[in-house]
């Protein structure tokens, strides 16, 4: 059934009679409404030549012109034919294009809703759908599946992750580690770190701290007044600070600073692989990490431990502020010259 027939089936049964009897077709008394629409759509698609100029038929073949190219019009081909046998028949006694006279009095066609197949029903619905309808219905998206969503989450994932590696990159944090990793990497490292420790706790010692100013309360971040404690500058000027500074600087890092570099075995060593053709090496080391250590913990449990000023160099008043203000005292120095002195050692070793 062609497109055509939605025009047809809009038409009233008495309407579709006179239709039959102006077109010449016959043996259409016993058919039901739905029947003689497809006798009528088959038998004026088969002769469009002799009834397209006829002004009756002028509404079916429009229709049919517009319904050529719907996508419904496969559908509507496929639709089974009703009573195939009485409509075959219908046609092919059908005469020649003739057109017959009205009838006002048509015979009364059957109707019966038991006789009617169901396939008639499908395909009428099918033919009174909108193409636009189909094609709007084509356009609405359909909702993600799970493994849509995994694909997206998993996207964006990535894109996080190239965006933040880029950044870290850019940033230049891994230089910095590297260059931070290489420089502490060595003796001489640990070495300043070990005093460092000792300052942190020698400081407020010889610079005490003193009130300065006062951060004011901020009510709206809930703070209190909070005090700024500075360092007293002014004893720079004084004995207070310089006499135990000094003498914390000569028993920890000038005097053993002198024997290291003067007793330095690593030039001893280099000297005793030279030739006289071959150039002078240079050494491992300026100052020797092992003898540095050994003069370090000598001096501190001579001059803290046994309270021994070297003929009134050092003043008892300074050995007591500093033994008491190191963290451990001069068993506290003696630790930190043990993991110097085993810190030169590994590493003699590991350039062996």
């Amino acid at each position: 059934m062609s497109g055509a027939n939605s025009w047809l089936q809009r038409q009233r049964k008495a309407e579709l009679v006179e239709l039959a009897q102006h077109s010449g077709l016959t043996n259409y008394e016993s058919f039901k409404k739905t029947e003689l629409e497809l006798a009528l759509d088959e038998y004026l698609a088969q002769n469009s030549a002799q009834f397209t100029a006829d002004p009756k038929f002028a509404p079916y073949f429009s229709s049919r012109n517009r319904a050529a190219g719907s996508p419904i019009k496969r559908d509507l081909d496929e639709k089974p034919r009703v009573s195939k046998r009485r409509l075959t028949k219908a046609i092919e006694e059908a005469p020649t294009f003739s057109p017959a006279p009205a009838n006002t009095h048509a015979p009364a066609i059957e109707s019966s809703e038991e006789d009617e197949p169901s396939a008639t029903g499908i395909s009428t619905a099918i033919a009174h759908t909108p193409a636009r309808a189909l094609t709007l219905a084509s356009r609405i998206p359909m909702p993600a599946t799970p493994a849509d969503v995994a694909d997206a989450v998993d996207r964006s994932t990535l894109a996080v992750r190239n965006r933040v590696s880029s950044i870290y990159k850019e940033s230049g944090v891994t230089e910095a580690t590297h260059a931070t990793r290489e420089y502490l990497s060595s003796v001489n490292a640990v070495l300043a770190l070990v005093s460092l420790f000792e300052l942190y706790f020698l400081r407020p010692e010889v610079l005490p701290d003193r009130y300065a100013f006062t951060v004011p309360a901020v009510q709206l971040l809930g703070t209190k007044d909070y005090p700024v404690m500075v360092p007293d500058l002014f004893l720079l000027f004084t004995t207070s600070f310089w006499s135990p500074a000094f003498l914390w600087a000569c028993t920890s890092a000038i005097v053993p600073t002198l024997f290291g570099y003067f007793f330095n075995l690593s030039v001893a060593h280099q000297s005793g692989r030279r030739t006289s053709r071959q150039a002078k090496p240079s050494p491992d080391y300026t100052v020797d990490p092992m003898t540095f250590s050994i003069v370090k913990a000598l001096l501190s449990f001579v001059v803290y431990g046994q309270n021994v000023t070297f003929g009134g160099w050092f003043d008892q008043e300074s050995i007591a502020r500093v033994n008491g203000a190191v963290y451990g005292g001069w068993k506290g120095v003696l630790v930190g010259t043990a993991v110097t002195g085993l810190f030169s050692v590994y590493d003699a070793v590991l350039k062996k």
